[in-house]
């Protein structure tokens, strides 16, 4: 019997044409011994492992050269925001205010008023609570459209309506329904994350195989069993995906709608400053309010990558 022969004897081997069976091929090319007995290879790296272990160590290098990079680009946009506001401060006294060396000054300003921090956290919790309520909101929305034909033909003309409407135009409406303080900016910065988390879950229950479903029916799996045991998982990538998307727009809604009939937050300071004159402090905030906004992607980032890779 030929080698071959007795390789497709032995109980587990590989079909024809698979993975495995490669590896088998390249076992029976191997040198065996005086007495017929395969050769057992010396130990050594494993031939999968090699082009993880060149990532790993290219990564490295490539972490430093974005880092490098990015600090080089940091300091170029400082460099020319310095040069611009030397060479026209000049003919505006706001431009003036604006120089690199004016911010020391007004950072302590404010942090002896000790607005900012005060400001950053209601802030927050004016986006947390818009968040909070557009997800209430998005996700029995995007399951309803998802889940139903009937219902995402009928709302599709509303919904790619309602998308359309910038959220702050609802502004005075927000006003005359809440009066004025934080309940209309909760409502303007729900307005604006409602539609990013309702569409990425409608695709997610779009994107669910009916095979699972079918086997939790067949199962005996109850319709409340079934959303929460296969739609739910199922859809959460989508569902954080949208959380993300609505989380930067409604940073974006939030400071403009501080500025309508409230007296804290970082949209207000921004008028406090420009009222008091005191541009320094306001391109402070400024610049406190796109850091906070570089944080709270960053962090949205990574809890969606921790979340998928744990899944």
């Amino acid at each position: 019997m030929s080698s071959t022969s007795r390789r497709t004897a032995y109980p587990g081997t590989a079909r024809p044409g698979s993975p495995q069976d490669a590896t088998t091929d390249l076992d029976a090319a191997a040198p065996g011994t005086a007495d017929g007995s395969r050769a057992v290879p010396a130990p050594g790296p494993s031939r999968t492992a090699g082009p993880r272990g060149r990532a790993h160590r290219q990564a490295g290098p490539h972490r430093a050269a974005a880092f490098a990079w990015g600090a080089a680009g940091v300091l170029v946009t400082v460099a020319a925001w310095w040069a611009f506001t030397h060479a026209a401060a000049a003919g505006s006294t706001m431009i003036a205010a604006f120089r690199p060396e004016q911010l020391p000054g007004a950072v302590a300003s404010l942090w002896q008023r000790g607005v900012v921090l005060q400001d950053a956290a209601t802030s927050l919790w004016r986006l947390l609570g818009g968040l909070v309520l557009a997800t209430v909101l998005g996700v029995p929305l995007g399951l309803m459209i998802g889940s139903w034909r009937r219902v995402r033909w009928a709302s599709a003309p509303v919904v790619q309506f309602l998308r359309m409407v910038s959220p702050l135009s609802w502004a005075p409406v927000a006003v005359a329904l809440f009066g004025v303080g934080s309940a209309p900016v909760v409502f303007l910065v729900a307005a604006a994350a409602v539609w990013p988390i309702a569409m990425n879950t409608a695709a997610g229950v779009a994107a669910l195989d009916p095979a699972h479903l079918r086997v939790a029916r067949t199962l005996g799996a109850t319709p409340f069993e079934r959303l929460t045991s296969v739609v739910l998982p199922s859809i959460r990538p989508y569902v954080m995906t949208g959380v993300r998307l609505a989380l930067g727009i409604s940073w974006v809604v939030l400071v403009p709608a501080e500025m309508l009939g409230v007296s804290t937050g970082l949209g207000y300071e921004i008028l406090n400053a420009r009222d008091r004159l005191a541009y320094d402090e306001m391109l402070v905030v400024i610049l406190a309010i796109g850091l906070l906004g570089i944080a709270l992607d960053a962090l949205a980032q990574w809890l969606l990558r921790d979340r998928v890779v744990r899944d």
